[in-house]
């Protein structure tokens, strides 16, 4: 089951109400991705949907170290990708991705190749200055729930 929806988002608290609608939907086990340019707003989502997880600790992006686990309602993986680009071994991310947790990835395109394909995508694209359109991207019924139910 596959199901698509488009979002368009003019201020950081539409962006926080959208990430609170997904965050109220996810469950341990979850896969989301993330897609779009340098300032899309991909850690800033990010950041909101770790808040509605309950995770309190700073979240940031983890480029550098490329893996950022947080505790909230349950374990919260964040995952930078952007440097793992044309990298072709085992990066070990099976625990994190199938784990007892959420796993988000930025710049998921770079390791699309070793991801489940039911998961939610979001791709975000700046379209002016203040207005941003998430596009959203479902596959697996228990996503598709998630899309289904945004306003």
């Amino acid at each position: 089951m596959e199901l698509e929806k488009v979002c368009k988002i003019t201020s950081l608290q539409e962006t926080q109400e959208l990430a609170q609608q997904v965050a109220g939907k996810m469950q341990a086990g979850m896969l989301l991705t993330l897609e779009g340019d340098l300032g899309a707003g991909k850690t800033t989502f990010t950041k909101y949907l770790g808040k509605y997880l309950g995770v309190e600790d700073v979240i940031n992006s983890p480029t550098f170290t490329i893996l950022k686990i947080y505790d909230g309602k349950f374990p919260m993986y964040h995952i930078d990708a952007y440097r793992l680009e044309g990298l072709s071994q085992d990066l070990g991310f099976e625990e994190y991705i199938e784990g007892d947790g959420v796993c988000i990835i930025e710049w998921a395109q770079f390791i699309d190749e070793i991801l489940p394909q039911e998961r939610l995508h979001i791709r975000i694209l700046q379209e002016e200055e203040n207005l941003r359109s998430f596009h959203f991207y479902a596959v697996g019924e228990r996503y598709c729930e998630i899309v289904r139910d945004l306003k």
